[in-house]
């Protein structure tokens, strides 16, 4: 008979002898496995969702060949708000004949001493194309004035001539777009936490990332002042609440579209942007100040 002594424990035992994983170890990968494949589930379900409206921004851009019209959006917001990953969606299956992304890096010594929107400029659509910016030259309203990147003379120049440029811009027959892309505080600090802990976005976090969540305030201070003066009839500015990256990526793709009268559309589709998460400018400025008036400052 086998006795207390010699029974062998079937958990760290196997059938020569050998070392196994204990029960509990198993468990933990399945649950880990499990949990990886609800994720797959879930991110397949959500570009499939996607897929119907990419199909109409295709039908768009083909509409915009042949009337040989220009498209211009801006893609703004704060660091880790959303914007390259609802660009990358956006284009997806475009014709890359037709449209470009532009993110623009350190202006050059040349730059410096041009017109400070002469650089974008030379970025701009040309019949029948789209041009998205990853940021644009609403550097000048937010970024650079926080960090010291530029002047207050140079911050005051821009923003006393934004827009009449944009009026023009719009004048001359442009589709002219502009995005604000509203992460919360929270969110944003989520996002680059994991930036900081995944080597495959590591290469997102950068020092003004990390400064950002210690300046949140001088950055909404600065987000009220450049939706103050620069959302416009010709040019306005919308709002998308992006914490939910994927209803901002699908939402800013209603707005896109929205935003040209092109036949052909898939008329079983709701092109209704969700109110919850597209924000006019003038609406969040109402909302911006309302919150100042109850808490002294911006809370949000």
């Amino acid at each position: 008979p086998v006795t207390d002594q010699t029974q062998s424990n079937p958990e760290q035992t196997g059938v020569d002898g050998e070392g196994v994983e204990p029960q509990d170890a198993v468990l933990e990968e399945k649950a880990r496995l499990e949990k990886v494949e609800r994720k797959a589930i879930k991110r397949y379900h959500r570009e499939t969702q996607l897929r119907p409206y990419q199909a109409e921004l295709i039908t768009m851009q083909q509409y915009l060949e042949e009337q040989n019209e220009r498209m211009l959006i801006l893609f703004e917001g704060r660091d880790a708000a959303g914007k390259g990953g609802t660009i990358r969606r956006v284009t997806r299956y475009m014709n890359p004949r037709h449209y470009r992304v532009v993110a623009l890096g350190k202006p050059t010594e040349e730059q410096r001493s041009q017109w400070f929107l002469q650089k974008y400029v030379a970025h701009f659509p040309t019949g029948g194309e789209i041009v998205l910016f990853d940021r644009s030259w609403y550097n000048r309203a937010m970024v650079e004035p926080i960090f010291g990147f530029c002047t207050t003379k140079e911050y005051n120049l821009f923003m006393r001539g934004v827009v009449g440029f944009e009026k023009d811009l719009v004048r001359q027959g442009t589709i002219f777009i502009k995005l604000y892309f509203s992460v919360s505080k929270k969110e944003q600090a989520r996002r680059f936490a994991r930036r900081k802990h995944d080597p495959l976005r590591q290469w997102k976090l950068s020092e003004v990332d990390i400064q950002s969540q210690g300046r949140w305030d001088e950055f909404t201070e600065k987000k009220y002042e450049m939706l103050r003066d620069t959302h416009t009839n010709k040019a306005p500015w919308t709002v998308i609440r992006s914490d939910d990256k994927h209803q901002a990526r699908l939402n800013v793709m209603k707005v896109i579209l929205d935003a040209v009268p092109y036949k052909g559309r898939d008329t079983d589709l709701d092109f209704v942007p969700d109110p919850k998460i597209v924000i006019s400018g003038a609406r969040e400025l109402e909302i911006m100040r309302a919150d100042r008036l109850r808490s002294g400052k911006f809370t949000a």
